[in-house]
Parts: structure tokens; C-alpha cells; sequence
């Protein structure tokens, strides 16, 4: 395995390629490929795997006793996928995981994941980040799925991304459709959405960008 491509992810952040190759001496490092929608952890299933993505990304989902599915975060490459659950008293999955497109992930046993993390303080610190940062996620997640109208998804999203930035201007995060798939919302509702809010003067778009260009607007869209 290249451990090279390990130093891009934020378990190993700070730490050199021949640092990590040390540090998964004894442990086995395996690559497992997914297609996409092929599943990768099942609702409930127990957590005894956590994965790093090497390549590609991964959606995890909710399912509802009524039938809905309310899709929760995005993971692209670099980000740790399973390690909450893994380390939770419940030991479960609470969502599915499903790859986006071809996807690499290195998957580790829950003790695996455990004797890497004794090994170096700085994976102890870096994996309590990663949990800090998708808790942190997903309370957002939380808020912008109470709003209803694709508007005020879209105001949510912009106005947070640049309170947190302090820039007008906002990168669409990943990819158009990964943006929709996020908010829970079809590709085409979002582009007509964002078309209409621009015809509006309240935002201009390109493929990669969105300019804020009027906040008070956006804003009393989350008060309506």
C-alpha cells in the first residue's frame, strides 16, 4: 500500500507517509472497492469496521418506518466514515452508507482501529476532531432539514457557509448534484430554485461558485 495517500486524511493529518507505515506495523491494511449505490455499512448492522476513503465519495442515509429516506452527510476522500459508531456504547450503525461512484476505502476492525489509535497521541487527537467535526455536522444537518421550502435550504447553507468563511462568495460543495443529494432535494428543483433567487438579485451562480449578493433577503427567507 502507498502510504502516501494516507497524509491527505484528516486521521493522519500531520503525520509523514513513513511515520504511518510504522505506525500499521502488525495491522493489516486493506483496500475494499465499491461500485456506485453498492452499500457499504447497513442500518443497524454492528459497528465493527471503520474506513478511511482513499477515493471517490460516500452518502449515509436514514430510513424512516414509513418508507422516507432522508440522506445525512456526504464523505468525500480523506474523511473517516464508521468511527462513531464503532466507539459508541451501542456499537450500530444508526445510518446506512452507500458509495456516490467507484469508491476505495480502507477498512479497519473496531480493534484495529483501537491499537492504531494507542500507538500515536496525535491519531487520538485527530480522530476526537474528526467525531467533534461531524457531530458539529450534523446539528447543522438537523437545522436545515426543519426548514421546508428549497429557498430556505439553499439561504441556510449560503448564509452559514459564509458567516464561517466571512466571504460573499461560496463554493458549491463537491459537485451540483452532491449539493441537492445533501439538502435532500432533486438536482433540477435545486437549479431552478437557485435560477429563481437569482432572477430575484439575490444570489449569482456559476457551475463552481455562488455570490451572496443580497444576506438581508436570504435571510428573511429563514423567517418567513
Amino acid at each position: 500500500m502507498d502510504f502516501h495517500i494516507l497524509e491527505s486524511s484528516w486521521l493522519f493529518q500531520g503525520l509523514s507517509a513513513e511515520r504511518i507505515k510504522e505506525l500499521f506495523q502488525g495491522i493489516p491494511s486493506i483496500i475494499q472497492r465499491y461500485e456506485k449505490d453498492e452499500t457499504i455499512f447497513q442500518p443497524l448492522e454492528t459497528a465493527d469496521r471503520v474506513g478511511v476513503v482513499l477515493k471517490g465519495s460516500v452518502q449515509s442515509y436514514k430510513l424512516f418506518p414509513n418508507g422516507s429516506q432522508v440522506n445525512v452527510t456526504v464523505r468525500q476522500a480523506g474523511d473517516i466514515i464508521g468511527s462513531a459508531a464503532a466507539l459508541s456504547v451501542q456499537k450500530k450503525y444508526p445510518s446506512g452508507v452507500v458509495a456516490l461512484e467507484h469508491t476505495e476505502i480502507l477498512m479497519l476492525s473496531r480493534d484495529d482501529f483501537l491499537r492504531l489509535l494507542k500507538r500515536d497521541p496525535h491519531l487520538v487527537e485527530n480522530a476526537l476532531f474528526e467525531i467533534s467535526t461531524i457531530t458539529y455536522m450534523l446539528q447543522q444537518r438537523l437545522e436545515l432539514l426543519s426548514y421546508h421550502g428549497i429557498d430556505q435550504k439553499i439561504a441556510f447553507c449560503l448564509l452559514t457557509q459564509s458567516a464561517q468563511s466571512g466571504e460573499a462568495v461560496i463554493p458549491i460543495p463537491g459537485s451540483m448534484t452532491k449539493w441537492a443529494l445533501m439538502m435532500n432535494v432533486s438536482r433540477p428543483s435545486l437549479h431552478r430554485e437557485l435560477k429563481r433567487l437569482e432572477e430575484q438579485g439575490l444570489l449569482c451562480h456559476t457551475p463552481a461558485l455562488i455570490k451572496i449578493l443580497d444576506p438581508p433577503a436570504l435571510g428573511k427567507l429563514l423567517r418567513r
